[in-house]
């Protein structure tokens, strides 16, 4: 491995085995590597392939189910697995840092962040006075670069963006100054701007900390820019080591070529989108001037939150401020843009979990808000919405086959109606029969994603929102997931909405796309037009982020945002963007743009776009 300095961390012939019950399930397989002092080592593998398992083993964390069958972990030559249970937690603390893919759930909701963090600090390394533990809390929360660190050191994680709470977890992982740092696909569930900005961070971080890092990822690109050496795990095993120019230009392994070959080509590359049928309808239905199946009409949703600074004081969330766009029928509509903009609080309204505090939404010309209780539940057959996370989704106390029929037992179907639809979306999702008396314990995101897509199907809609449904899974699993949605069109005429971070995927997929940032729509145009000649400065933003193999038209030099955006509850006067617009003017001070015209059904929220 790359580096000159000393062994750091040894893994030798690690082997570990799922045991439960009768099942027995090899999920490491003879795992052998090294890792020097300051080194940056790329894992990389698809879901399944045993990635977080590893994470796990070196951090001390392997217990029942999971079991070791043999080799050892052997840090600055003590083996883990040889120590008591206080020494491996008090090593984890010290010496080994951890960032996973979930920051949602690694901060207790009821401390502030940054408590919780110097309390850390405190516990780990106990001679450390707490006035310093505060101040090394607060000077890393700005070297992450979180805007109004000591203000945000006693805020708490409902505060935090997705991005930030990232960040967070980087200051808690290095705030005890460990020497090996465990990075757990950390970027996977980030918007495209704050990964780029997470993997510059930790670039930027490496030689400051003095720590090894493992960094482990779906996404080849990612790695390439941070590793010094890669590894590449397939169903436990490690089947090629390589430098990351190496696994790009001559990958050895048949595995190493798969993985490479489902990495994105953006610009490069210009196929036919993957659904044919969709592109077709859309420019049938735009042409035609068809009517829109849903039809979004200057939609508004502020929510009032406790101002901790007063006392019984109120602030206003502007969440969404006055949305506007329409979905034809049979079209893949993109809804992009970064955590926080508003995406998901506009998917909830769309799907009426919630009603706007103004504007209508209407499904088949029909405004729902004027819809009755008995309507609005007939109108759900019509449009389901498919959340991002399969595991929380899914009840755990039912059996898989329950869970996809109770949508039609709670639309009066009877019993054998029910089984017969169960089996066939079943089968027309590609998940097996047996599986329908099973707990979806021990299922992967995949197939749990899969019961989720049944769930919907059942009720044969029309309009499917899938909000960040393919976010969580890697590149191999999402596309296998985008095959299925596209036969799903081309067999029930679906349409779909698509919201979601991941570019790339919206590039496959999506015919037309809105842009959003701070709750507005910014951007509004076709597949091309937002890819080859975006016209609002932070679409070029998010397009300068993407992680590809390939040469970009826009250079994150040139146009990446820094930090996060303004608070929705401190909206800045004139252009929301203008604070992180390098092309800003003094109009945007002064007045906030609208969409306008720019082409024929192409529309960008820019004084510069006029």
């Amino acid at each position: 491995m790359a580096g000159n300095d000393a062994t750091l961390l040894e893994v030798k012939n690690l082997s570990i085995e799922l045991q439960r019950g009768q099942e027995r399930r090899t999920v490491l397989d003879e795992v052998t590597f090294s890792l020097a002092e300051r080194a940056v080592l790329g894992v990389i593998g698809e879901s399944g392939s045993g990635k977080t398992i590893l994470a796990k083993a070196l951090a001390g964390w392997i217990a029942p189910p999971l079991v070791r069958k043999g080799g050892s972990v052997l840090y600055r030559g003590r083996d883990l697995f040889g120590m008591t249970e206080a020494e491996t937690r008090a090593l984890r603390g010290r010496h080994i840092g951890y960032i996973g893919a979930d920051p949602g759930s690694s901060f207790d909701p009821t401390m502030p962040v940054g408590v919780q963090i110097a309390e850390k600090l405190r516990a780990v390394r106990p001679e450390i006075p707490m006035a310093h533990a505060v101040k090394r809390t607060i000077a890393l929360l700005d070297r992450v670069r979180i805007p109004s660190a000591a203000r945000r050191y006693r805020e708490y994680p409902s505060q935090y963006s997705g991005g930030m709470l990232q960040r967070a977890m980087i200051v808690d992982a290095l705030v005890a100054e460990p020497t090996l740092l465990i990075c757990d696909n950390v970027t996977q569930p980030l918007d495209v701007t704050v990964a780029a900005q997470i993997v510059r961070l930790l670039r930027d971080l490496r030689e400051d900390i003095a720590a090894g890092i493992l960094f482990i990822a779906t996404s080849i690109p990612i790695v390439s820019e941070i590793a010094d050496d890669l590894l590449v795990l397939s169903k436990g095993r490690i089947v090629e080591r390589t430098t990351p120019a190496r696994m790009v230009s001559a990958p050895g392994h048949a595995y190493s070529r798969e993985l490479l070959e489902r990495m994105p080509h953006i610009w490069t590359e210009q196929p036919p989108l993957r659904s044919t049928v969709a592109a077709e309808a859309a420019r049938a239905a735009v042409g035609n001037k068809a009517p829109p199946i849903l039809s979004v009409q200057d939609v508004t949703k502020h929510y009032a939150v406790p101002d901790r600074d007063k006392f019984f004081g109120k602030q206003i969330v502007q969440a969404v401020r006055g949305v506007t766009f329409d979905v034809f029928p049979g079209d893949n509509f993109g809804l992009v843009g970064e955590s926080g903009c508003g995406k998901s609080t506009l998917s909830r309204l769309l799907s009426w979990v919630e009603p706007p505090d103004k504007g209508h939404i209407l499904f088949d010309g029909k405004d729902i808000g004027q819809m009755n209780a008995r309507e609005r539940l007939a109108m759900r057959k019509g449009f389901q919405l498919l959340l991002q996370d399969p595991y929380n989704c899914i009840p755990p106390n039912l059996p898989v086959a329950r869970t996809i029929g109770f949508s039609l037992q709670v639309h009066g179907a009877g019993r054998k109606e029910i089984q017969e639809k169960v089996d066939a979306v079943m089968a027309e999702v590609g998940l097996p029969r047996e599986l329908g008396e099973r707990l979806p314990i021990g299922l992967s995101a995949g197939q749990r994603q899969r019961i989720n897509i049944a769930r919907a199907l059942v009720l044969e809609p029309r309009l499917m929102i899938l909000d960040e449904t393919l976010s969580a899974l890697d590149p191999m699993e999402q596309a296998r997931l985008l095959d299925l949605f596209e036969k799903l069109q081309a067999n029930h005429g679906l349409t779909y909405l698509f919201i979601s971070h991941d570019l790339a995927m919206v590039r496959k997929v999506c015919t037309r796309i809105a842009v959003m940032y701070l709750g507005k729509v910014v951007e509004l145009a076709d597949n091309q037009t937002v890819f080859f000649q975006p016209a609002h400065p932070y679409t070029k933003a998010m397009l300068s982020a993407v992680p590809v193999l390939e040469e970009k038209p826009y250079r994150a030099e040139d146009c990446l945002l820094e930090g996060e955006p303004p608070s929705p509850i401190d909206i800045p006067q004139g252009c929301s963007f203008r604070p992180r617009c390098p092309l800003a003017f003094g109009r945007c001070a002064e007045q906030e743009p609208g969409l306008l015209a720019r082409g024929h059904h192409e529309y960008a929220a820019c004084h510069l776009a006029a």
